[in-house]
């Protein structure tokens, strides 16, 4: 998620980004405010440990999503591994079959 020396999406600002369950619960609203503006995770702490990391909805999905591409390359590698592939001409074959053949259009 590090992009940048500047504080957009990097690692974490201890003196910012990090914050007690009393701070954090006092000032509910503003920090969520600011948790899109900050693109950076914010770690609430309870007795001294990190208990909840709170992100914007937009850095939720990004991971997420980051999860479920390096699954579906991991998925595909391993069925490489495995031998269960398949050559180009197949995979036309089976596009094919499921959706039919593709039409051209006329260039003007």
């Amino acid at each position: 998620m590090d992009r940048s020396e500047n504080g957009s999406e990097s690692g974490l600002k201890l003196a910012e980004d990090i914050v007690p369950i009393g701070e954090f619960k006092a000032h509910l609203s503003e920090r969520l405010r600011e948790l899109r503006a900050r693109r950076r995770p914010l770690v609430v702490t309870q007795n001294g440990r990190a208990t909840a990391v709170v992100l914007s909805p937009e850095a939720f999905d990004r991971l997420t999503y980051q999860a479920r591409f390096v699954q579906a390359v991991s998925r595909g590698l391993e069925q490489a591994d495995a031998g269960e592939v398949m050559d180009h001409d197949e995979v036309f074959r089976r596009v094919e079959a499921q959706l039919g053949k593709p039409t051209r259009t006329k260039r003007r």
